[in-house]
């Protein structure tokens, strides 16, 4: 799977640890997710939609080996 939120911080004009803060996570938490190191749980993709205003499908993508 393949994500922007790299790209949607950098329009709400965030670091990542605003954006830990704002979900309840640790920075590390949302490096690894911008890395594609860590899948978040339906969960926390649900309050990342909430903060960046826009459904989870905006910011997160399958790849076809998903």
């Amino acid at each position: 799977m393949k994500n922007t939120i790299k790209v949607q911080r950098a329009i709400l004009d965030i670091t990542q640890e605003d954006l830990a803060g704002k979900i309840g996570v640790s920075r590390q938490t949302i490096n690894s997710i911008e890395k594609n190191r860590y899948v978040p749980s339906t969960l926390l993709a649900l309050k990342l939609s909430r903060v960046f205003g826009k459904p989870i499908e905006d910011f997160f993508e399958l790849e076809e080996d998903d």
